[in-house]
């Protein structure tokens, strides 16, 4: 898995790999401005970088809250952005026909965690060949993952790989246990959802909440533990974001961010 990012990503090398974008795609502008923007950091430290956008949000706390713009108008978008920068993209998928649609335009397709345990969708999207990446339910052990990987390798597909987004604590709150980190890492290497541990769900408003506050903290511990790579939602203003802004990383603070984690690889490599 780590080889083959490399390989779609046009990088050799050692350092933790970034996954990185808006939650969902608001508009082709912004998708471009938001991966230049990455991109300049990312060649700038070495730091293989796959672009991620929700082409559709399907997990959503009310009817009324945003979902797309449109599918084929969002996957559209995505391919843009792959070929305009030369990066690989991801985006999520929640229905097996998405899988096939969905691998038409990006390189990456994950699995929600609510989703994870949905064996008919796992099988779908490790048919199309390509990348699989598997957050791992709130609701799941580290060692529970096994059986999610082993499902997409025993489909014929042996690009899969595991995000860590937290488990629940409670009915509002989220905390990453680093113990799964090493565990999940006998069996695909693993990405830390650095936002996504960060929200607070289930808020009597509907909306759900977040800790931005704590996006270095979490992220240090993940690279300081060994997670292979770090998935980490961004946009220039947060508080207009059309999903998410409450969890997210504020696009101009990204740079320094990296460079201190690209310390903290280098300390322990």
């Amino acid at each position: 898995m780590i080889q083959y990012l490399d390989n779609i990503s046009h990088k050799d090398s050692k350092n933790f790999f970034l996954i990185a974008g808006p939650c969902i795609i608001e508009g082709e502008d912004m998708a471009l401005r938001i991966a230049e923007k990455v991109i300049s950091i990312t060649d700038k430290y070495n730091i293989p970088y796959i672009f991620k956008g929700s082409f559709k949000k399907a997990n959503r706390s009310r009817v009324d809250s945003f979902t797309t713009i449109g599918e084929e108008k969002s996957l559209e978008i995505l391919k843009k952005v792959g070929e305009t920068f030369n990066i690989p993209t991801t985006t999520d998928i929640h229905e097996n026909e998405h899988a096939a649609l969905a691998a038409q335009y990006v390189d990456v397709l994950q699995i929600p965690a609510f989703l994870v345990r949905q064996t008919d969708l796992l099988i779908a999207a490790a048919k199309t060949g390509k990348c699989v990446t598997l957050k791992k339910g709130q609701f799941l052990s580290p060692e529970a993952m096994k059986f999610a990987v082993q499902k997409v390798t025993d489909s014929d597909n042996q690009k899969v790989a595991i995000i860590e987004r937290g488990n629940s604590f409670g009915y509002t709150d989220l905390i990453v246990d680093y113990r799964g980190i090493p565990t999940m890492r006998e069996y695909a290497p693993v990405i830390l959802d650095v936002t996504h541990s960060l929200q607070q769900p289930n808020q009597n408003s509907g909306v759900t909440g977040g800790r931005p506050d704590l996006i270095e903290t979490v992220a240090k511990a993940g690279i300081a533990v060994g997670a292979d790579g770090i998935f980490i939602e961004t946009h220039p203003t947060p508080e207009t974001a059309l999903s998410d802004g409450a969890n997210m990383l504020r696009l101009d603070l990204l740079e320094d961010l990296l460079q201190k984690l690209t310390r903290i690889r280098e300390s322990i490599l």
